[in-house]
């Protein structure tokens, strides 16, 4: 039966994080799996727990939301050691790419019996910032403005935070000069923003990248041209089915190794936990983390 080591971002979701492993524990204690819980101070102090759960053979659970998973997956990407995703945080993206129940008993069975399986992860270079390994998207421009604004609110949850961070970022926005190179191809636009997804998923189930897979050794390169700001919030009601990519305003590439310049100050971030400016450089390693998640469809 395997042994558990539970880290918390107790501050997730407006507190939830704690909460939200009461119920899970539970099981995961009467199916007769060991569980140690343990509550982090800072990110940093997060990939701490995780290294040295990892070390020790036990299944790491990241129990929060984007932030503390793809900080305790760039701990242990590499490492050969196995990691789950307790979702309770605002956003909760790369669990919901990986098909994670929200119901505890369902998620319990999944930590519990499924076999770990290997998915991709995302290194981020960028001036002025630590090489980071994270999980999910690296955003450019409107969007990581928009991820802010998200994060600091206390008013409002989940999607509706990404939604009014996004039109807030978006009235004040203005475009952008970008330089996106893919696996050394150069391509150019003046616009929102330049998405490197390893996830179909971000700003709390916006499907920013619907082809876009976990598991497939390749980033999913998603640029959103200059438009009206009309058409741009209508394009931002498309993301809640993947339905912009039709449009004309957007271009999609794949790749292993993106790098995004711009022509001013563009920030960008990645997973709730990066924030940093242009220019950025973004590399896929194929198969570094083993996870607990359903088996692929």
């Amino acid at each position: 039966m395997r042994q558990f080591t539970a880290v918390v971002n107790p501050t997730a979701g407006g507190s939830t994080g704690a909460a939200a492993l009461l119920h899970l524990a539970r099981l995961l204690r009467a199916a007769g799996a060991g569980l140690e819980t343990e509550y982090s101070r800072s990110l940093a102090h997060a990939r701490d727990i995780a290294r040295r759960a990892g070390a020790r053979g036990r299944t790491v659970l990241a129990v929060g939301g984007d932030g503390i998973a793809g900080g305790v997956a760039g701990a242990l990407s590499g490492t050969g050691a196995v990691l789950g995703l307790v979702p309770a945080g605002r956003g909760n993206d790369f669990a919901r790419a990986l098909g994670l129940p929200a119901d505890p008993a369902a998620l319990a069975g999944i930590l519990l019996h499924a076999e770990p399986r290997p998915v991709d992860t995302v290194e981020v270079e960028s001036a002025g910032h630590p090489r980071t390994v994270v999980l999910g998207s690296v955003y450019a421009g409107v969007d990581a403005v928009a991820n802010r604004h998200a994060n600091n609110t206390r008013l409002l949850r989940g999607a509706a935070s990404y939604y009014a961070g996004g039109l807030r970022a978006v009235a004040a926005w203005r475009p952008a000069g970008y330089r996106v190179t893919v696996d050394g191809e150069e391509h150019t636009l003046r616009g929102y923003t330049v998405v490197a997804a390893n996830s179909p998923y971000y700003g709390s189930g916006r499907l920013i990248a619907p082809d876009a897979r976990v598991d497939d050794g390749m980033l999913d390169v998603v640029m959103i041209r200059e438009a009206p700001r009309r058409l741009f919030f209508a394009l931002m009601n498309d993301l809640r089915t993947g339905a912009h990519v039709r449009r004309p305003e957007v271009r999609l590439l794949r790749g292993r190794c993106v790098r995004i310049e711009a022509d001013r100050p563009v920030p960008c971030g990645a997973d709730g936990e990066v924030e940093a400016t242009l220019p950025v450089t973004v590399r896929v390693r194929p198969a570094d983390l083993l996870m607990l998640c359903r088996p692929p469809r």
